[in-house]
């Protein structure tokens, strides 16, 4: 039984055989109806727990689907089904689950609520997302990233924006995979220097630039997140567009990263926000091939919690 709680908690190699299994899922599936069962059908009579305290679209849909398409079923769950740590400790329900369903994804706030249920599920957990670390998301980045350019290893990644949980798995990725990676945004939303060191620590040339011009010079990758949450005061929401407005993706900034540069957004974006419409549907924006691979990094990520 594996977890696959985060990128940097999970072996290199193993990693490789995840996005190895995603691009040949994802190859054996082209041109044939969406809604078809796969020919291994490796989560067959299979029950698999989503549980969604914080609200998704592509978590929610993409992990569904997956499931069905490995001949599996699903169990939707929302926070106010669940009360999790309100009533029933952690502990106890994930005992209790761990006695119906077959794997557990969650997708939470505070992530000793993953850890917890981790520790004492008997059956694989999966991190869906926590307000600190979104792996499964950049498992399909990188897998996005070498459909279009071949091995991200040695590339260079530049962040935009606020060092936020998706830019804390991209450093996890950056040592694990072995590329470099430079933060752009203001000193108040810098990433956390564990996210950092950890990456240093396995070899990869992590900087933090503030002119973006300058950080994006040379950039192979280039990836910007929302600004604000929803759940953000107005009066926050005001504060860090302010901030961050000189970080936008836009054609200008675009145009000084190397001329085959990719675009990524985990999405959903604010258009002319975070970026422009211009760089969102232009000709080097993979967004939603991205979008699509959460899909198949997903399924292979099932795969190998269960050894299938």
């Amino acid at each position: 039984m594996n977890h696959f709680l985060d990128i940097h908690k999970t072996d290199p190699a193993e990693l490789r055989k995840i996005i190895d299994q995603a691009s040949a899922t994802k190859q054996a599936r082209l041109g044939r109806p969406k809604a078809a069962l796969d020919d291994e059908l490796p989560l067959k009579d299979r029950m698999v727990a989503l549980i969604f305290e914080k609200p998704s679209t592509r978590t929610r849909v993409s992990f569904d689907v997956g499931v069905r398409q490995m001949g599996g079923q699903t169990m939707v769950l929302s926070g106010k089904d669940m009360q999790l740590g309100h009533g029933e400790t952690i502990a106890d329900t994930a005992r209790v689950l761990s006695r119906y369903v077959d794997m557990i994804m969650i997708r939470t706030f505070d992530e000793t609520v993953l850890t917890e249920m981790a520790e004492y599920a008997d059956v694989p957990v999966i991190n869906g997302l926590t307000d600190r670390t979104h792996p499964c998301q950049i498992m399909a980045d990188v897998l996005t990233y070498e459909e279009h350019r071949g091995p991200i290893k040695g590339k260079k990644v530049v962040w935009t924006g606020d060092g936020n949980n998706v830019c804390a798995s991209f450093l996890h990725a950056a040592g694990q995979f072995g590329f470099d990676m430079t933060f752009t945004g203001p000193a108040q939303l810098d990433p956390e220097e564990e996210f950092m060191g950890f990456a240093r620590s396995k070899g990869s040339t992590i900087q933090v630039e503030r002119d973006p011009f300058k950080a994006v010079e040379g950039a192979d990758l280039i990836v910007a997140d929302t600004w604000v949450s929803m759940h953000d005061s107005q009066s926050s929401k005001e504060r860090r567009h302010n901030m961050l407005r000189p970080y936008q993706v836009n054609d200008h900034l675009m145009s000084h990263a190397k001329d085959d540069a990719l675009f990524m957004h985990c999405l959903p974006a604010h258009r002319e926000e975070e970026v422009t419409s211009a760089v969102m549907d232009g000709p080097q924006s993979v967004i939603f091939d991205e979008a699509e691979n959460r899909l198949h990094a997903q399924k292979a990520i099932m795969r190998w919690c269960l050894g299938a």
